[in-house]
């Protein structure tokens, strides 16, 4: 095979999913804009998003790469409707890696803030865990399902599922993950775990 036909195969494979990366970025900036009253009502929010972002990020990059690698072994079927343990438990890992290193974040965080000089005291430590459990579970759980999918229906049409996974986890976790996050500091703050509405 030439080195043209092999650069063009992976434009090929690559070129969808990093377009709709770019264009995905773009519309979570969007999101995390409209996001300024909540930053600025959750002292921490802001140190804690990055984390949150890159873990969703981490894990979820870690479960496509773990499915492709079992659907180029041949030890899962690219269907969705086959009852596989093997897939089932590397969801359940994943889900599970995901809200661990969300609340470690959210104490990493929290125990930065009290120590550093010179930060602002931040939010309680229920609130931040809360939020950050809750992101993470809305978040993973679409996760989850966006990753199998794309996995299998690229490698049914003939794709690299290993060309699509970086690209459509950073943009998937990206969007998701700053509209769950969203969601979970409102929800926190309506219940009143951050000293009030």
């Amino acid at each position: 095979m030439s080195l043209g036909r092999v650069a063009r195969d992976a434009y090929r494979e690559a070129l969808p999913a990093l377009s709709a990366s770019l264009v995905g970025g773009l519309l979570a900036g969007l999101v995390l804009g409209g996001m300024r009253s909540d930053l600025a009502a959750v002292p921490g929010l802001l140190v804690l998003v990055p984390a949150l972002l890159a873990t969703r990020g981490n894990v979820y990059s870690s479960l496509g790469a773990r499915v492709a690698t079992a659907l180029h072994q041949g030890m899962i079927a690219p269907r969705l409707g086959a009852a596989d343990d093997r897939l089932a438990r590397a969801c359940a890992a994943a889900l599970a890696n995901g809200l661990l290193a969300s609340a470690f974040a959210a104490v990493a965080a929290f125990a930065a803030l009290s120590v550093l000089p010179g930060t602002a005291a931040p939010a309680p430590l229920s609130g931040l865990v809360a939020m950050a459990l809750l992101a993470g579970a809305l978040s993973g759980a679409t996760l989850t399902v966006v990753v199998v999918t794309a996995v299998f229906a690229g490698y049914r049409r003939g794709y690299d599922p290993d060309a699509l996974v970086g690209p459509l986890v950073t943009t998937t976790g990206d969007v998701f993950g700053v509209a769950f996050l969203l969601v979970a500091v409102r929800a926190v703050r309506a219940a009143g775990l951050f000293g009030g509405p």
